[in-house]
């Protein structure tokens, strides 16, 4: 069969009694990087030292095929560097692959970051979708926001240091100065931070650099109660007390749950 074993995200006294168990007899271990395997094998202490065949986002496809054969033999162990492979890790086509084959897949259940950082974000839990990355670019990554700004879920994305500045002014612009987000870094590693706070107040605080693995989480948008001709009666006072039209819908938009992007164009048609 095939097994997905989560391995820790960062501490590695999360890794589980069944994880530790199964890595010393293994005899195959489908890798992410065959070198983080290497470096785990040693941190647990285990001196099995099975087959491991890379198995990364660029061989997926071409490799799934001759795996799934192998595993009708003996078990094969697959692990993405940290977390729960299949999720934004390679995986998914393999189970694919399996599951069309015949072949059983089971789990190693164990850390996740989503769900570890979606944990202690301090924002609601009962319901959320997992976004993955961003886009790298501007553009896309506002476009992708913009998609989102109605999405009442609490959302959880993945973010590189070098981005989380950018993306949070970009949700400050797309979803609101206001909305909650938290920035979740090095969870259960020994610099592990998680910082807390209205969207442009955390992208002033990440300028300066953020450093680590990042999740990002941020709150759903707020439920759309206000009627649409009074909120835009709000913009306009605003506008007409010295405001900026673009600072009036931003802030109307994050009191009353609708879009800013239509409060302005609606306070733009009605000049």
């Amino acid at each position: 069969m095939i097994i997905l074993a989560a391995t820790p995200i960062g501490n590695l006294g999360d890794a589980s009694a069944r994880l530790v168990e199964t890595l010393e007899s293994a005899s195959l271990v489908a890798a992410e990087d065959t070198r983080s395997t290497v470096r785990l094998l040693k941190g647990l202490g285990i001196a099995n030292k099975p087959k491991l065949v890379p198995l990364h986002d660029h061989n997926e496809r071409e490799k799934s095929a001759e795996l799934v054969e192998l595993a009708r033999d003996a078990d094969l162990v697959v692990m993405s560097d940290a977390g729960m492979p299949t999720v934004s890790d390679p995986g998914y086509h393999l189970v694919q692959a399996a599951i069309a084959a015949g072949v059983d897949v089971t789990v190693i259940p164990g850390p996740s970051a989503v769900v570890t950082a979606l944990a202690v974000s301090g924002l609601p839990t009962d319901r959320f979708t997992f976004e993955g990355f961003l886009p790298r670019k501007p553009g896309e990554r506002r476009q992708a926001l913009r998609q989102l700004a109605g999405e009442r879920r609490t959302m959880v994305f993945f973010e590189s240091p070098q981005r989380i500045a950018s993306a949070l002014a970009d949700v400050a612009s797309e979803l609101g100065d206001e909305r909650r987000v938290a920035v979740c870094r090095e969870l259960t590693k020994l610099y592990e931070q998680v910082k807390r706070g209205a969207a442009a107040e955390l992208a002033a605080w990440a300028a300066d650099g953020v450093k680590g693995e990042i999740v990002l989480v941020v709150a759903g948008a707020p439920a759309a109660s206000a009627d649409p001709a009074d909120a835009l009666a709000q913009v306009q006072a605003r506008v007409t007390a010295g405001e900026r039209l673009k600072d009036a819908a931003s802030a109307v938009a994050a009191e009353t749950g609708l879009s800013k992007r239509e409060l302005y164009q609606a306070a733009l048609d009605a000049r």
